[in-house]
């Protein structure tokens, strides 16, 4: 029993060795974020190099949408679908950019946000529009430092005008936009366009024509309740005014509905 009691005791310790080993697969995925992260930061810096201010301006636009997919109320009826100029110009007016006032109680506001929403609703920018697929062919859109224009214009077989009498082509067009020109209380400036004319006669009529249409369109939107007070400006323009660069084109026969900036002269 005593030779037990001294036998040695002997301990075996196994050496775990962590060098050369497997680590495991945790510093993948942070390598796998930090290249990412990279290559987003250097598409960044590609994109600020390769593009104009508009470009930029359109693809912030597109990841941070400030326009509703659909601002149509439930119940709403009538042209605007429930909706007012208003509403839309508000929608249009945070965070898209432009030209800033201050106003009284320090926010700013853009002088052009209501002109905007006029073309939002024209062209159904984030909702429906105004106009049906057929018309919205023949209308082009567009600001300018005098106001916004609202063009129209010919297309094959479906012309604005007979001579100088408005078709019912036109009248569809206006009859579909005249509830966004009651609603608004900018000066109005009516234009007439005409292609030139194949042959050279003694006396051309385009100077003629192009006024006598301007009047027709006053003409026309009178019964549609739009101010008579509001339009401050009728002009036949001939064929002077190309938009096309062939002047015998169609696309050349055309009007302009201009609503005037407030501090537009007349």
């Amino acid at each position: 029993m005593s030779s037990e009691s001294q036998r040695p005791i002997i301990i075996k310790r196994k050496k775990v060795s962590g060098g050369g080993g497997h680590h495991g697969g945790a510093w993948k995925v942070a390598y796998a974020d930090f290249v990412t992260a990279m290559m987003a930061f250097f598409m960044l810096m590609w994109l600020l190099n390769a593009t104009t201010e508009k470009q930029r301006k359109g693809l912030a636009d597109y990841f941070s949408p400030t326009i509703a997919l659909s601002r149509s109320s439930g119940g709403g009826d009538g042209a605007l679908g429930g909706r007012s100029l208003a509403s839309d110009a508000a929608l249009i007016e945070l965070g898209r950019g432009g030209i800033t006032t201050s106003t009284d109680n320090g926010t700013t506001e853009d002088p052009d946000a209501e002109l905007k929403a006029v073309e939002a609703a024209l062209l159904g920018k984030g909702g429906d529009s105004l106009l049906d697929e057929e018309q919205l062919r023949h209308v082009s859109v567009r600001l300018t430092d005098e106001g916004l224009i609202i063009e129209l214009f010919d297309l094959p077989d479906r012309a604005l005008f007979r001579d100088a009498v408005a078709t019912p082509v036109l009248k569809g067009l206006l009859g579909s936009i005249a509830p966004i020109l009651r609603e608004q209380r900018n000066a109005l400036a009516l234009s007439a366009f005409t292609a030139s004319e194949p042959i050279v006669t003694r006396v051309p009529r385009g100077w003629d024509l192009t006024s006598a249409r301007a009047r027709e369109l006053r003409q026309a939107l009178l019964p549609l309740e739009v101010d008579e007070a509001r339009i401050a400006r009728l002009t036949g323009h001939s064929d002077r005014r190309p938009v096309d660069d062939n002047p015998l084109s169609q696309r050349n026969n055309r009007i302009e509905i201009v609503l005037l900036r407030a501090d537009a002269r007349p």
